[in-house]
């Protein structure tokens, strides 16, 4: 994996690896212990997503539970006043979680 996609620490165990440091001496310097020093190498070596994330590219972007509520009950015929008053929330506030989960829904 190309060290820019790589975390500082993993950048670091992997350089005074390659100088020659044990993993007891690199363990020493990074106040960590060897068996972390090595999972750290072992694992900055596998692939990875741009991001960092495992399931950055295929997820969505998540809409939150109220978003999901308020989508439910509109699309069921609630108005309005009546999920807001389920939701101890204004009508204008109701309004605007739809505008904003349409608006994650459309960028997705």
């Amino acid at each position: 994996m190309p060290d820019q996609m790589l975390r500082p620490i993993e950048r670091t165990v992997r350089r005074l690896r390659q100088e020659g440091l044990s993993s007891s001496e690199v363990a020493w310097r990074l106040r960590r212990t060897p068996g972390y020093v090595d999972r750290v190498e072992t694992l900055s070596a596998l692939e990875r997503p741009s991001d960092g994330r495992p399931d950055a590219a295929a997820a969505p972007p998540a809409l939150r539970p109220i978003e999901r509520c308020v989508l439910k009950s509109l699309e069921a015929g609630s108005g309005y006043p009546e999920i807001a008053a389920r939701l101890r929330r204004t009508p204008d506030y109701v309004a605007r979680i739809e505008e904003f989960a349409n608006l994650k829904l459309a960028t997705g």
